[in-house]
């Protein structure tokens, strides 16, 4: 009896999972349809962290992560903290060098003068939860450029996500952008590995994720359309416009805590767009929403 009881389970589960395997699929090709009709390369990906069920649309693409990045490096920055060759008390002394003006930065407009000591945690929150760009640059001068994040996200094997220049080389150069890439499948891998502590102590994973639950930035992308508290940890990324009608970069990638607990690790990439900023963040929010609500049935 209990052998008979034990295969049924088994064909219960073979059934179960073949059915979310194909309501997935279902999921891909409503998405797949949805972002047709834009004039964008727009690029998706999302995994059910519990369950493993994934899902991507045009991966196989570079496509620019702009202030995306600012997640890996401060993973690889808080790797150097587990090491113990950085501490997040650090002081690090700020010049005036250090602040450029015509770039996005709350620090700037906090230190305009530089002359400051913050601690490298306080940097990590102006660059990951305030998208601080001359942050950014500090942490990465820090770790002795970018080749040194691209190296350490590498070393764990992520090596379809790219690091190549700064901030202020990004906004010095319009195509420098595009040296900063990732495919929409290795960013959720990486978020994934992130939610589940496989590459840093607990202590700095909680850090991080704080720091990305707490961003405030561009609140109509992937948190516009979902219930006002619901929790998502993420980190966005923006080009604005070339001057001609073209943007380069719109994104937002993070992890979507589900009501039952359940975590959706998630990326959306809208590159190269000649659609208004609007409409470019819409996108976002659309595909967190069908995602948030195909799993709330599942």
């Amino acid at each position: 009896m209990k052998q008979v009881l034990r295969f049924f389970s088994f064909v219960f589960i073979v059934v179960s999972t073949a059915t979310v395997q194909a309501q997935v699929k279902d999921l891909r090709s409503q998405l797949t349809t949805f972002i047709k009709p834009y004039k964008a390369t727009i690029g998706i990906a999302i995994k059910c962290i519990e369950t493993g069920d994934t899902l991507s649309v045009n991966n196989a693409h570079h496509y620019p992560m702009q202030s995306v990045y600012k997640f890996p490096l401060a993973m690889a920055v808080l790797h150097q903290v587990d090491e113990g060759k950085m501490s997040l008390d650090q002081k690090v002394h700020i010049n005036k060098k250090d602040m450029d003006k015509d770039t996005w930065s709350p620090m700037y407009k906090k230190y305009p003068n530089g002359n400051v000591d913050l601690s490298l945690g306080e940097l990590l929150e102006y660059a990951v939860s305030q998208s601080d760009n001359n942050a950014c640059d500090i942490l990465f001068r820090l770790l002795g450029g970018p080749a040194k994040a691209n190296e350490y996200i590498h070393s764990i094997g992520f090596s379809k996500i790219q690091m190549v220049a700064t901030e202020r080389e990004m906004h010095q150069k319009w195509t420098a952008q595009y040296t900063n890439w990732a495919e929409p499948a290795e960013m959720v891998a990486l978020l994934e590995a992130f939610c589940k502590g496989k590459y840093l102590s607990k202590s700095s994973t909680d850090f991080l994720m704080k720091l990305m639950v707490n961003s405030a930035n561009s609140p109509k992308r992937l948190k516009g359309l979902l219930p006002a508290m619901t929790v998502v940890a993420h980190k966005t990324g923006s080009s604005g416009d070339n001057g001609k009608g073209l943007i380069g970069a719109t994104n937002d990638v993070g992890i979507i805590t589900l009501p039952d607990g359940r975590h959706l690790a998630i990326t959306v990439f809208v590159s190269d767009a000649k659609e208004d900023f609007d409409t470019t963040e819409s996108i976002i929010a659309q595909i967190a929403k069908a995602a948030y609500d195909f799993y709330l049935l599942q």
